[in-house]
């Protein structure tokens, strides 16, 4: 697998990043469905280019799933597998519940909840890329997956009620959005009181600044965006959710880590309880979007 030595940086918008991130991961996609051009192909794994060049890499992608996990889904879910790690074995699914994943990709993580909730549950996946919804939809129909739903969406603004969910999951996505404050609010209003978290991230160790992720990698490579422990708990503790925990469990290089983030929104929780905090946000100058010559990180994050 490869690397590159330098990343491309931007002046846009946070609105432009954004477009960036939905263009890679539709490449990704096309990818899968066997209708990519150009740079849309195996290089286009956006998390890591190891996802799919080199699928031995297991820091990123499907070798972090249960392998008869992975034998139970249709190849394309597998392949299009581009995340840090694999929520659904620590959500603690249970029969009957509904499960929303945020950032759905290819369909693998809600697959998989949809399978361990049962006929009784169900389970919602949001995306902002058409590409990636037509490949989920077809792997779900695939799969015979008749408890799961794919909405077209962003996670800044979730298109479900109030209260609507008992587990939020997500991987690898969270860092990908330029207002986490905003995402991790409407988390906690969707969830059900006594909901649970169970989201994989990429999460950068506390002594390292936003000017030293985006040294690190990419935006679109789940670098330059990652929030570190304290900040993930502090966003967390600001939406009003409690039993918080941000659990490293592989390193990802230069000082970032695959990691486990659990909380549990509390009984008496209102929209009151949500307050301002103050996260990163992608600055108008000098981010690194994505690596130079297609691959997503930059040198030191991982993808060596």
């Amino acid at each position: 697998m490869t690397t590159t030595d330098a990343t491309q940086t931007t002046g846009h918008s946070p609105e432009a990043i954004t477009d960036e991130v939905r263009a890679r991961y539709a490449e990704a996609a096309l990818s899968v469905l066997g209708r990519g051009e150009g740079r849309a192909d195996a290089s286009a794994g956006c998390c890591s280019p190891s996802v799919m060049t080199d699928p031995s890499d297991p820091a990123w992608g499907q070798l972090l799933y249960d392998e008869t996990d992975r034998a139970a889904l249709p190849d394309a879910a597998v392949l299009a597998s581009l995340g840090c790690g694999n929520p659904t074995a620590v959500a603690e699914l249970r029969p009957g519940e509904v499960v929303l994943d945020l950032g759905s990709g290819g369909g693998i993580d809600v697959l998989l909840s949809a399978s361990r909730v049962g006929p009784t549950g169900f389970a919602y996946g949001l995306d902002m890329t058409d590409e990636m919804l037509e490949l989920a939809r077809s792997n779900a129909t695939e799969a015979g997956a008749t408890n799961v739903e794919f909405r077209k969406g962003r996670i800044e603004s979730i298109p479900l009620g109030d209260a609507s969910v008992d587990v939020v999951i997500s991987n690898c996505v969270v860092n990908l959005s330029t207002d986490k404050a905003a995402v991790l609010g409407e988390v906690a209003r969707v969830l059900k009181p006594g909901g649970r978290v169970g989201i994989s991230d990429v999460v950068a160790d506390d002594s390292l600044s936003p000017a030293d992720r985006a040294e690190r990698g990419s935006f679109v490579g789940c670098i330059a965006g990652a929030l570190s422990f304290a900040e993930y708990r502090a966003g967390l503790e600001a939406v009003g959710l409690g039993e918080i925990s941000v659990t490293p469990t592989h390193s990802v290089g230069g000082g970032l880590h695959g990691a486990i983030v659990k909380a549990t929104k509390p009984a008496a929780w209102t929209m009151a309880d949500i307050h301002p905090v103050d996260l990163p946000k992608p600055s108008n100058a000098g981010l690194p979007v994505l690596a130079e010559g297609g691959g997503c990180c930059g040198d030191g994050c991982g993808c060596s």
